[in-house]
């Protein structure tokens, strides 16, 4: 019951079910019609497309046969496709024997390795170009491992690739060779980013800077310019870059340790980057430098020469003249400001009177136009209207310009007429002279002569007149000598004043006993000058001095044994004289009164007194003789003097004088005899002391020299002498008391003081003035 109940129901569900299987199977069969018909629509499409595209396949199964699109089989001139590869071949049409076995043979490797392959073919007889491009086939398309090979017809761009092909090569080689080029270009090229940074530099590059190869060049970015200015070679190429226009400078770099003079290029090749390239100009800037040096020099040097010197270009103008020019043409500074043309100058110089006078001025400023285009030099000689002679030199120079000389010959003209007259009064002069005078040349035959050398050798005037050899002079002078083989003297005297050019001399003798003295001189103008002087009464007298002269020098050697033997003789009996006196006062010969003591100390005093002035008369007479003897010791000089001061307190004592001694500090010792420069110094102390009026100070001081050396002054404040007083007591004389005559002093004092103090090496200077006083000073090394 119940299921009678369901089973309409599930008759319903079953047939509900069926309903909509069947409405689903409808659908999906609509469904795949519609695609089956859009596949269908798309493998047409895809077939025309294939059709239409510009590549055609071709199916190559493994078992040689082929699938093709007619349109294939047209493009390799078949009238159809056919069954097999090996029937591509078609006798004058198809594929050529060798392309087709290659084909084949790639078709089979691939077909075995599923290696793809390219190749390209030409038909027999047919203007296409095919590209294969071949590579395993799908399974989809071909399950059995065919291979399917695409075909591409650029018949069209084959010339255009051949074309470009070779226009590729041509380019390549271009490169190459632009390439090789510029790295083998001497000069020192690179290439950078539009940045500025290196790209590319060449060999010469790399060596200009020291580097391994380029590639270290361009990593380490080494520059071959140095910052100029605060900017940097890579700055100068981005400027240049920025403005699209080449830059190029000189600048100074370094290469190979050496600074040279470079001038760079920077170009800029739009976004590519820029190029550069230095050019190495220090040779041309040296060049450069001693051009203008060597003409710098040259004018300089042409300021100096005594001729005026002017420089024309080849327009005329004048470039340069000297100073001497400029005064010959009596040009102004302001002219040379704005230098004229050669016919302006010649107009100037004819207003300044600095031409000759022409009739015809014009016509004569056009013939010395024409010196510039003359083929050779033109001298001439012009009088100017003051009475000037100019020597002018024109020359042609190859620029097409005029160098013109200005030589003022007007002196040389006067020296010249005075030349003649020097050679008249030089032979009057010569004729004239006391000596015998005759001139030689260099080949030895007589130039000159004076009328004196004629009768000084007893020659005819005939003979001199045919100028005659050394040679046959010589043996004719011969026969006049006392000594005949002695003439050869005076052929060497010759010789060495012509040839060797040196002065010699000699002496010869005349038979007649004459003695002549002659002497060869070398002239400036390489002859010799022969000058014979007779000095036959000169001889005489001085073999008459000679004599004298011994004689002289048996007398002095006479005084100085007289010294010795006086200095003996005075003072052995003065020493007995003081000896027996000092014993009588040392009561040896009995006790003496006071008279006798009186007479005793009288004696010793006398016999003190007369030692000194032999002492004095023997040093004076040694030091006239020049035998003085010095024992020189160190002496302190402030001591020394105080000594000498001293030993004169009793004299100053009684005449009420008194001696201011000075001295300089840290004087330094002296080297002298003491005992006699005591003497000297004493003696003009002497003088000064009795010279000074009762109650006068006298100055006694020692100071130091400037440069060395000390001087000791002695000044008095007396009643002093005039010039020629003072000379008399330098020679020891005074004037009498009548004032009538002269006579010797008492003592030697002042000659005496003056030989000891030249003995050491020094000088006495007195300086006296009447009621000035007198000043003694003695200089001392």
């Amino acid at each position: 019951m119940d299921t009678d109940r369901f089973l309409p129901l599930l008759i319903g569900l079953m047939l509900a079910a069926w309903t909509l299987a069947a409405a689903w199977t409808i659908v999906l069969a609509r469904t795949r019609q519609k695609r089956a018909e859009m596949q269908l629509r798309s493998a047409r499409r895809l077939a025309r497309m294939v059709e239409e595209s510009p590549a055609l396949p071709l199916l190559v199964r493994s078992d040689g046969r082929i699938e093709a699109s007619p349109r294939l089989a047209h493009w390799l001139g078949l009238d159809g496709v056919p069954q097999y590869l090996s029937e591509l071949d078609g006798g004058d049409r198809g594929l050529p024997e060798d392309k087709l076995a290659e084909l084949a043979e790639a078709v089979r490797r691939t077909q075995k390795s599923a290696a793809p392959f390219r190749m390209a073919v030409t038909p027999r007889n047919s203007g296409r170009s095919l590209a294969l491009r071949g590579h395993l086939a799908d399974p989809q398309v071909s399950p059995g491992g065919a291979a399917l090979v695409w075909v591409f017809d650029f018949s069209e761009s084959e010339g255009e690739l051949s074309r470009l092909r070779e226009e590729a090569a041509r380019a390549r080689g271009d490169f190459t060779a632009l390439v090789s080029l510029i790295e083998a270009a001497p000069m020192p090229m690179w290439f950078r980013r539009k940045d500025g940074q290196l790209q590319l530099v060449n060999h010469a590059y790399v060596a200009a800077v020291g580097a391994e190869n380029a590639d270290d060049v361009v990593a380490r970015g080494i520059e071959l310019i140095e910052t100029v200015d605060g900017q940097s070679a890579s700055e100068v190429a981005r400027q240049a870059s920025r403005q699209e226009a080449p830059i190029e400078r000189v600048v100074s770099t370094t290469i190979d340790g050496q600074r040279r003079a470079m001038r760079v290029s920077d170009l800029p090749l739009g976004e590519d980057g820029i190029a550069g390239y230095a050019v190495d100009i220090e040779d041309m800037e040296e060049l450069s430098r001693s051009l203008r040096a060597f003409r710098e020099a040259q004018r300089a040097m042409l300021d100096q020469l005594s001729a005026g010197v002017a420089q024309f270009d080849m327009q005329r103008r004048l470039v340069f003249a000297n100073q001497p020019f400029q005064r010959l043409f009596s040009l102004s500074a302001k002219t040379m400001q704005d230098p004229p043309a050669f016919e302006r100058l010649l107009d100037a110089a004819r207003d300044a009177g600095r031409v000759p006078e022409v009739r015809d001025f014009p016509a004569w400023r056009r013939e010395k136009a024409a010196w510039f285009s003359a083929s050779e030099t033109r001298e001439e000689a012009w009088t100017l209207p003051d009475g000037a002679h100019l020597r002018i030199v024109a020359q042609p120079v190859p620029d097409g310009g005029l160098m013109l000389i200005l030589e003022d010959r007007t002196e040389q003209l006067r020296l010249s007429a005075m030349r003649d007259t020097l050679l008249r009064t030089r032979t009057a002069t010569i004729d004239s002279l006391f000596e015998s005078i005759a001139v030689f040349a260099p080949d030895g035959r007589m130039q000159i002569w004076n009328r004196r050398f004629a009768s000084t050798w007893g020659l005819e005037s005939e003979f001199l007149d045919t100028h005659p050899h050394i040679e046959h002079l010589l043996k004719t002078i011969a026969k006049r000598l006392t000594r005949p083989a002695e003439v050869e003297k005076v052929g060497d005297v010759v010789r060495a004043a012509t040839l060797d050019r040196t002065e010699k001399g000699g002496r010869i003798m005349l038979a007649d006993g004459r003695i002549l003295e002659f002497a060869g001189v070398p002239l400036p103008d390489g002859n010799g000058l022969l000058a014979v002087l007779d000095i036959t009464d000169s001889q005489k007298a001085e073999d008459a001095l000679r004599e004298s002269n011994a004689a002289l020098l048996e007398a002095d050697a006479i005084k100085t044994r007289f010294l010795a033997s006086m200095s003996y003789e005075l003072r052995t009996p003065l020493t007995s004289i003081g000896g027996f006196a000092e014993l009588l006062d040392a009561g040896v010969g009995g006790q003496l009164d006071e008279s006798g003591r009186e007479y005793v100390a009288a004696i010793l005093s006398s016999v003190a007194q007369l030692g000194e002035h032999i002492e004095s008369l023997l040093d004076l007479s040694q030091s006239e003789a020049g035998m003085l003897p010095l024992r020189k010791e160190s002496l302190e000089v402030m001591p020394f003097l105080r000594e000498v001061a001293e030993e004169r307190v009793s004299r100053l004592e009684k005449t009420g004088l008194a001696i201011d001694l000075r001295g300089d500090s840290l004087l330094r010792p002296l080297e002298a005899d003491r005992k006699r420069l005591a003497r000297a110094v004493g003696s003009l102390l002497d003088n000064a002391i009795a010279a000074s009026p009762a109650g006068a100070r006298i100055l006694l001081q020692a100071t130091k020299r400037k440069g060395g050396g000390l001087d000791i002054r002695i000044q008095d404040k007396g009643e002093g002498m005039d010039s020629r007083s003072l000379a008399r007591a330098l020679e020891g004389m005074k004037v009498s008391a009548d004032g009538k005559s002269v006579e010797r002093r008492q003592g030697l004092g002042l000659p005496l003081a003056r030989q000891l103090v030249e003995a050491h090496g020094g000088t006495l200077t007195i300086q006296s003035e009447p009621g000035q006083g007198t000043l003694a000073l003695i200089e001392l090394p």
